[in-house]
């Protein structure tokens, strides 16, 4: 597995996961509980992972949609 990004941005991850899912790509979101539980939801960013055979088909494809 490999970052492809690292966000605050709860939305935008979203839209990304959304995005990646529609080109057959699956996706990881790590660090959700431990940015919860240090009680801010913007004190520790998330990291929207692939599997790394898929890493630069999906930076590609966000690339393509203006994301990257």
């Amino acid at each position: 597995m490999r970052a492809l990004i690292t966000s605050n941005n709860l939305v935008q991850i979203s839209f990304l996961t959304a995005l990646l899912a529609d080109a057959g790509i699956k996706t990881m979101v790590l660090d959700s509980y431990t940015s919860i539980a240090e009680g801010s939801a913007g004190a520790i960013p998330r990291r929207l992972m692939v599997d790394s055979d898929d890493f630069e088909r999906a930076r590609r494809v966000l690339r393509e949609a203006g994301e990257l």
